[in-house]
């Protein structure tokens, strides 16, 4: 409990009762200290002395605040707290000074028992079981506060009466609660400490400003051991075993040379399953990850499931039981069962792994084995964009390189924004010879990785170091911001940061006036200034760095240097997240999920959470997957497009279908990849809103149902995702698809005039769809001929004519291939020399 020395001393009865139970463990190892104090010095160096000034004393010197202000706080349960602070009003009988009437005796007891129901109130509201720890620093909060609520100022109140021994030692064995402890520390800790838990075995003192916790009438107290319990609590490292030993060194060695100079990673991976062997936990993850996706060992997904079902069974490791609910869900090396796949994925999201949070978010979202939920899929979302933007204000993150394998095949001049090894190699080039605008644009790539670049600082300060020496700001701002942020490469230095960041804010530039601004709002090297910081981000972000506008958003909602906007912030973050700012989109979804500045929308929060968790550091497996593809590791690439679908990815939806649709793999079994492709195509058309989908996946669950890939022909489901890619989307190629089906009345009605309209859209939508409808148009025109000649009774004039029994019937195909031959030849000649 608690004991803590007042400035004045009254005799009054009902300010002693209340506060008996404040000095009971005190004194009861004070007691027992005086006995042992003797035969423990003898036996042993675990007993010390503290000496501390009698109360008396009032004035305390700054020289001695160490020793008398900071209170001695011992470890209890709550349920401790109940019975200790009822028990003070039952020794209300042991001291002169409680000789008072029955009336002012009632009027102490009912005012003790309206604090006991405040205590325990307040207690309550910490969400803290009778059973769980609570931090004395919390307790002695609340006692002191209700204590001036109910008796006045606490120099008034904290007074003690001292016990006898038998009497201390009868309310032990009354209350049977007090646990003893091995051993007893005196530990020097910061005025505001974060308390261990209530099995430490170490007495704390803190300093305190107004109260000092010491027994009354003792100028100084010698504190002893006592005996250790039958059953002592503190909780010691369990031994290791030989076999545990040697799985660790083998683990530990593994890891030393991953991260050595020239790592060898054949052999520290033979290490790792030799300790996973051993039943090494992280050695096992770090094997089935490995057979899993192929990576140094060969891809083997039975070896995989193995491994992952040993840690999930002996280890209950949440890692592996969100591995073996992918593995159930898309049926990988095991038959697809749903329900385990849920079960698995429930159990390793409550163990708090992040990426079954992420695939429950999406399922919850979607619909996807279970029940619809907003609110689920906002719980789940919320607690990775959490973490994400932890990651993201610690180190910045890195760019995460979204890449179509489909666009890329449909493009084949394109490279999807990744530059190749000769462009990189010719901005080196250009760079070396002293070329400004390369040295800051190599520096950008390196410094924040994307579009094939890894992210190397080393290289990227190297950059910027030339190019600000050429007088750069954008250079100079950048190294503002490697100083200001520190890492492996430059230490952290706000001096230096300083420096760079005016250099290039006095030549106007956004990132340095950012930069400049963070210092001023957070006093790093400057003094804190929120007019200049406000200053600062305004100018930045009216040029529009998305770091000034996202600064202006945080101050705003804040309220800092400037009165709380929350529509203002709104508009920032808005801003800001239309340029791609994670922190941004993150902020933008907390106000939206609590209704903060505007309408409260569980949609739009779980949308933008979902934004906020995909940019995880995990997101750089779809950058690994698409390296996999380009070099023809097939297998590898799709499991990692599968598993980045399993937690909501789109574009990993969607890239896992043109993988199966291609059919060039061996892990799917043939007869199966239609079906899958079809499931992947559907999930990936159903992301986002329906105007902003991917809508060439809304095509493709089209083409599925048209020809029956996958499922059976169904002419009206493909006509209905036509319109929709066609209507809502703006897709060229739904919209010539959806002139054929009228063309040929095929899940719609036959009607040439339709026929013409979509083909024409088509042609003004995409300069691409013009060459294929001006065949369209040229056939459709023979069409409506012989229909007109049809109208004419024209087989009354030609009554044996039989267009399908001469031509065949697929006479059509073959006037749109000579209209073809022809229109090619009139376009030679037209762009051929003129004579």
């Amino acid at each position: 409990m608690w004991a803590k020395t007042s400035s004045s001393m009254c005799s009054s009865y009902n300010h002693k009762v209340l506060l008996l139970f404040y000095v009971l463990i005190l004194l009861v190892i004070t007691v027992n200290a005086k006995d042992k104090k003797k035969s423990a010095d003898e036996q042993n160096s675990q007993t010390f002395t503290q000496t501390v000034e009698s109360p008396q004393n009032n004035k305390i010197d700054d020289d001695d605040m160490d020793s008398n202000t900071k209170p001695l706080f011992t470890d209890l349960r709550t349920s401790q707290v109940y019975n200790f602070v009822e028990n003070s009003r039952k020794k209300k009988d042991r001291t002169e000074d409680y000789k008072t009437s029955s009336s002012s005796e009632e009027t102490s007891d009912i005012l003790n028992q309206k604090l006991v129901e405040k205590l325990r109130k307040e207690i309550e509201m910490l969400n803290i079981n009778d059973d769980e720890v609570i931090s004395h620093e919390d307790l002695y909060r609340i006692i002191t506060s209700k204590e001036k609520e109910f008796y006045g100022t606490a120099e008034e109140t904290m007074l003690f009466q001292e016990l006898s021994e038998e009497e201390f030692e009868q309310l032990i064995k009354n209350e049977n609660k007090i646990e003893t402890t091995t051993k007893i520390t005196i530990k020097e800790v910061d005025p505001n400490p974060t308390f261990s838990d209530l099995n430490s075995n170490e007495i704390y003192h803190t300093s305190s400003p107004t109260h000092t916790l010491v027994p009354p009438d003792v100028s100084s107290a010698t504190i002893g051991i006592p005996e250790p319990p039958p059953k002592s609590k503190v909780k010691e490292e369990p031994e290791l075993t030989e076999e545990e030993k040697q799985a660790k060194v083998l683990y530990e060695t593994a890891v030393m040379i991953l991260n050595s100079t020239k790592p060898d990673k054949k052999r520290a991976y033979d290490l790792f399953k030799q300790a996973a062997e051993l039943n090494q936990l992280e050695a096992g993850k770090i094997v089935g990850q490995a057979y899993f996706f192929g990576d140094v060992f060969p891809q083997n997904i039975t070896a995989a499931r193995y491994w992952f079902e040993k840690l999930a069974s002996e280890k209950g490791s949440p890692f592996a039981q969100m591995y073996l609910g992918l593995m159930y869900a898309a049926g990988l090396g095991t038959p697809p069962n749903l329900a385990k796949a849920i079960l698995y994925y429930t159990f390793a999201a409550l163990g708090g792994d992040t990426w079954a949070q992420m695939v429950m978010g999406y399922r919850h979202w979607a619909g996807l084995g279970v029940v619809p939920n907003c609110e689920s899929a906002l719980t789940y979302y919320r607690k990775v964009a959490k973490k994400v933007e932890e990651e993201l204000s610690t180190n910045g993150g890195s760019v995460i390189q979204r890449i179509r394998l489909y666009d890329e095949a449909e493009n084949l001049g394109s490279t999807a924004g990744v530059l190749d090894d000769d462009l990189i190699q010719y901005y080196q080039f250009l760079a070396d010879k002293g070329d400004v605008q390369a040295q800051v644009g190599l520096g950008q790539l390196h410094y924040q990785g994307g579009r094939g670049v890894e992210q190397d600082h080393a290289r990227a300060l190297n950059y910027f170091m030339q190019a600000a020496d050429a007088g750069n700001a954008n250079a100079m701002a950048f190294l503002g911001k490697m100083y200001l942020e520190g890492g492996n490469v430059v230490k952290q230095n706000n001096e230096t940061a300083l420096k760079y960041f005016t250099m290039a804010a006095e030549k106007n530039n956004p990132v340095g006036q950012s930069g400049l601004g963070l210092m001023y709002l957070h006093g790093k090297g400057v003094p804190k200034d929120y007019n200049k910081a406000f200053k600062y981000f305004s100018s930045a972000a009216n040029q529009g760095w998305v770091d000034g506008q996202l600064q202006l958003g945080n101050m705003y909602y804040n309220g800092l240097g400037i009165p709380r906007d929350f529509k203002m912030a709104i508009k920032y973050y808005t801003m800001a997240s239309q340029s791609g700012h994670v922190l941004a989109f993150y902020s933008l979804a907390q106000m939206h999920a609590t209704g903060t500045g505007t309408v409260r929308s569980c949609t739009t929060a779980v949308e933008l959470f979902k934004n906020v968790a995909e940019r995880g550091r995990w997101g750089t497996n779809l950058m690994q997957a698409y390296t996999d593809n380009k070099e023809g590791r097939v297998n590898e690439a799709l499991i990692k497009y599968m598993v980045l679908a399993e937690l909501g990815y789109e574009v990993a939806q969607s890239n896992a279908a043109f993988i199966l649709d291609r059919g060039d793999i061996d892990i799917i079994p043939k007869n199966e990849t239609f079906y899958r492709a079809l499931m992947y195509w559907s999930r990936a058309a159903g992301q986002g809103n329906i105007v902003n989908g991917y809508s060439v996946a809304r095509v493709k669950v089209g083409d599925y149902h048209y020809y029956g890939h996958g499922t059976d022909v169904d002419y009206e489901t493909a006509a209905n995702q036509y319109k929709i890619a066609s209507e809502q989307q703006h897709n060229a190629q739904a919209m010539f698809n959806l002139g054929y089906m009228h063309e040929q009345g095929l899940g719609m009605k036959k009607d040439i005039h339709l026929a013409k309209r979509y083909y024409d859209l088509a042609a003004e939508t995409s300069s691409d769809a013009q060459v294929p409808v001006a065949l369209a148009l040229a056939k459709l025109g023979v069409l409506y001929s012989l229909q007109h000649l049809q109208e004419m009774n024209f087989d009354s004039l030609l009554p044996n004519v039989n267009l399908n029994k001469i031509l065949g019937p697929d006479w059509d195909l073959y006037i749109m291939t000579t209209l073809a031959v022809l229109l090619g030849i009139v376009v030679y000649f037209r762009r051929g020399p003129q004579g």
